[in-house]
């Protein structure tokens, strides 16, 4: 019974790598094209592929590298260290290359804004010098203005107001210190509106002005050119001591401000407001609309704008005909040429003059 149970039982199961017989071609070649896939597809650093095979017949060594399996090859630990080190030189030479390429960017962008700099400035000036006013009239217009203006100014100042002062019974020497104040801002008040008429009889027959002549506008950065202008005070206070040093003053009253001195030294609040509008208000109206609002844009057809503001400074400092004056109010009138020049502006130019006037006022009354 235990026999026939026995050959009764199944065979025992044999595997196929136990088989004797050799792969069929057709299977060797499509299980080697696999091989080479694989390869193809290994990676290359430190791995390489061994061949392990399930046939007991073949005698193929185990470090083919046509195998499906991989093998690691170990490197030297000394090779792993240089090629470690070359890494880091390489960031480190990086690095300061990178450095070395931001500086010269930076000084790059230096002297890129510093050329723009002198670029904008070079154009700047440029068109300050070619600047120029439309002038219709001619030169001989110019010289009839400005000769007549300077004759009704002294013909009304030392005739015309006196001879009426006389006729009214009175004259300036009898006058109180609030009289003579009086008679002074009268008299201003009647030379700039007597110079007004000249310009507006002269230049009727240009009307209308092209654009740009005696302009007044409280819009704008002007103002800026006014502070800037008044920082030159100093300098122009300094150049009138020089000025007085060169010419002594003389025994006799000086034109125009002796009696201010006189009220000053009064202490008459009445008089000292009425001088205060004449030097402040008055004065630097009528001589702004001549020399800067006429002359100087006059003269900028027939030489440039620098040389205008000179000559039209020069004319402006000989009209006070007081030689102790003339450096000071020279440098001023090419101060306030300029900032005419950039505002376009009488305006400007009328406030400067106005708060050199009160800064003079207000050291005499120290």
């Amino acid at each position: 019974m235990s026999s026939s149970a026995s050959c009764l039982a199944p065979p025992p199961l044999r595997l196929p790598c136990s088989s004797s017989s050799s792969p069929s071609p057709a299977a060797a070649a499509r299980f080697g094209s696999r091989r080479r896939a694989v390869a193809a597809a290994a990676p290359a650093k430190g791995w390489r592929l061994v061949r392990v095979s399930c046939f007991r017949q073949e005698d193929v060594p185990t470090t083919s590298d046509d195998g499906p399996g991989f093998e690691h090859i170990s490197r030297p630990e000394s090779s792993r260290g240089a090629e470690a080190s070359g890494e880091e030189g390489e960031g480190e030479g990086e690095g300061s290359s990178g450095q070395r390429e931001r500086g010269s960017g930076e000084r790059d962008d230096w002297f890129l804004r510093a050329q723009e700099i002198k670029r904008n400035l070079r154009e700047r000036i440029f068109r300050f010098q070619t600047q120029r006013w439309t002038v219709p009239w001619t030169g001989k217009t110019i010289a009839q203005v400005m000769i007549l203006w300077i004759a009704t100014f002294w013909f009304v100042g030392s005739w015309i107001v006196p001879f009426l002062a006389h006729a009214a019974g009175f004259s300036k020497e009898s006058l109180t210190h609030r009289g003579q104040a009086l008679y002074s801002l009268l008299t201003d008040i009647t030379e700039g509106l007597a110079g007004i008429a000249i310009l507006h009889h002269c230049l009727g027959r240009f009307r209308p002005l092209p654009p740009g002549w005696f302009e007044f506008n409280l819009k704008g950065r002007w103002y800026l050119d006014v502070a800037l202008g008044c920082l030159l005070f100093p300098l122009v206070n300094f150049l009138s001591h020089i000025n007085i040093n060169l010419i002594p003053m003389s025994s006799g009253p000086v034109a125009g401000v002796s009696s201010v001195e006189q009220s000053i030294v009064a202490r008459d609040p009445v008089a000292m407001v009425l001088y205060a509008v004449v030097v402040t208000v008055c004065a630097p109206i009528w001589e702004e609309i001549v020399f800067r609002g006429f002359l100087l844009p006059s003269l900028t057809r027939y030489m440039p704008l620098p040389w205008s503001i000179l000559v039209s400074a020069a004319a402006f400092a000989l009209a006070h005909f007081n030689a102790q004056r003339v450096m000071p109010l020279v440098f001023l009138g090419v101060v306030m040429g300029g900032v005419f020049a950039r505002s376009r502006n009488l305006l400007a130019s009328m406030v400067l003059h106005s708060l050199w006037n009160g800064f003079v006022f207000l050291d005499l009354m120290k």
